[in-house]
């Protein structure tokens, strides 16, 4: 185990301006986590469980709640941008420090190519003879500028983008239960559609299960608070406040949603092609619905991808900063951002594109099963992460930390078992078989580049750089 102090990682880390409210921070992890996960891949999850996906996102949400405790409590005790990635190295090894920066940052980088993937779905929405390659180039030349200003620029757009999301849903919530408990007992709308079509369980349990995974690849980036720590004005009151809140505003959000689209919308009806949302607003027949609800869909999406941008960005910035990339990745400008980081960071875009060309109707499905190991990945290293922080805390006789994990050892394990458990599972799918199929070798090659190259290397400590 690395026993360096862990004031040498923060120190290296310097130079990002600590601009975010607890305010900003607590809509950054909706809207990293409020995206294509709930408005379209729910519909996936809905095609592997049936009703039963209610339960799937049930599960999910316990296993984030367990990793958000568990990620609060280091964070408290360590906010740095490089966050998990930082704690790895220092409590587990310098080697799984640098695997889990690398594979959370190409799982990023990927899932940005998800959701602008996703961006050209929605806008063909109204323009549906339009080229997804336009779509991709328009948003993402957007977002990159916005990302590009300065962090505050960056928290104030997300802070605006994630405020028209929760009205949003808070209005579909209200605009949903009216339809529902308005309905006709003997309508097509209404609770009986949970066991119409094949019951509950149309799948079984295993599509059930198999639907956790959509759920998971849902509440991912939720994470990105920590992330976001090494900006933060006051860390230790903004990143309990942030877990806490935005975890209770997902968890409500999700459910209920869902709760309302399968009554309204039975659930062989929630196509893949289009979000379930669009189909439940469609099937109120109110004037415009449909059109208002893909545009609040659209600003998840995009909101969403401008998370994921900045979480990419810094994570190569900590990378750069620890040794384990080029230096020019860890340089700042005098806007305080990584400007070469981000660029870098742009990859997934790039990939999005050309997936459109080629496979237009399969992109979404094939970026999300590739893009969702390194964040798998990343919870499960988390989970372990914090068995070794907690035992190395409690034996250098340390004080107790303002915020703590509930239920240690046995809750941490049981998280880091669920999601090793999903991980395998993905193996035995025909949808998710990519995951692990093209993540182990990638690991794989990430271990050897590290044995090779990076492993005798000493880490690089870091001020600030103006470029």
């Amino acid at each position: 185990m690395d026993q360096r102090n862990f004031e040498q990682i923060v120190q290296r880390e310097q130079g990002l301006h600590r601009s975010l409210s607890g305010r900003q921070m607590s809509m950054l992890a909706i809207g990293g986590a409020i995206g294509t996960g709930l408005f379209l891949g729910s519909g996936f999850a809905i095609s592997f469980a049936g009703p039963a996906v209610l339960l799937s996102y049930a599960i999910g949400a316990i296993i984030a709640l367990l990793l958000v405790a568990c990620l609060a409590e280091m964070t408290v005790a360590h906010p740095t941008s490089g966050s998990f990635g930082a704690f790895a190295e220092h409590y587990v090894s310098p080697w799984a420090g640098f695997v889990v920066r690398y594979a959370y940052w190409a799982a990023n980088v990927l899932v940005i190519g998800t959701e602008v993937t996703a961006i050209a779905l929605y806008m063909q929405y109204w323009f549906p003879d339009s080229p997804s390659w336009w779509w991709i180039s328009s948003f993402s030349a957007a977002l990159i500028l916005a990302n590009a200003l300065s962090v505050h620029v960056f928290g104030t757009i997300e802070y605006w983008f994630s405020t028209i999301k929760v009205i949003a849903i808070v209005t579909f919530i209200v605009t949903g239960a009216w339809m529902v408990f308005a309905s006709p007992a003997e309508g097509p709308i209404g609770f009986a559609n949970y066991v119409q079509h094949g019951g509950f369980f149309p799948k079984g349990w295993g599509g059930m299960w198999l639907a956790v995974i959509v759920a998971l690849f849902s509440y991912l980036s939720i994470e990105m608070i920590a992330v976001a720590a090494g900006e933060a004005r006051d860390p230790e009151r903004a990143i309990t406040l942030a877990f806490r809140s935005a975890l209770l505003r997902l968890v409500i959000f999700y459910i209920l949603t869902l709760v309302l689209v399968l009554a309204i919308v039975p659930w062989n009806q929630a196509g893949q092609g289009k979000s379930p949302f669009v189909t439940a607003m469609e099937a109120a027949h109110i004037p415009g619905a449909g059109g208002v609800i893909n545009f609040v869909i659209l600003i998840a999406a995009l909101s969403a991808m401008n998370s994921q941008l900045y979480t990419a960005t810094r994570m190569m910035f900590s990378l750069s900063r620890a040794g384990f990339a080029p230096s020019i990745f860890g340089e700042i400008n005098r806007q305080g951002v990584p400007m070469r980081a981000l660029l870098i960071s742009c990859g997934g875009i790039a990939v999005a594109a050309a997936m459109s060309v080629f496979y237009p109707k399969s992109s979404f499905v094939f970026m999300m099963a590739i893009s969702m190991f390194g964040a798998m990945f990343a919870w499960l290293m988390i989970f372990v992460t914090h068995w070794f922080f907690r035992r190395q805390w409690r034996a250098e006789g340390r004080a107790a930390l303002a915020f703590q994990m509930w239920g240690f050892p046995w809750l941490t394990i049981f998280g880091a078992l669920m999601m090793f458990a999903l991980m395998v599972t993905t193996l035995f799918t025909d949808a998710f078989f990519l995951t692990l199929a093209t993540g182990i070798p990638f690991l794989i090659v990430l271990s050897a580049a590290y044995w090779f190259w990076y492993r005798r290397r000493p880490n690089l400590v870091l001020g600030s750089t103006d470029i």
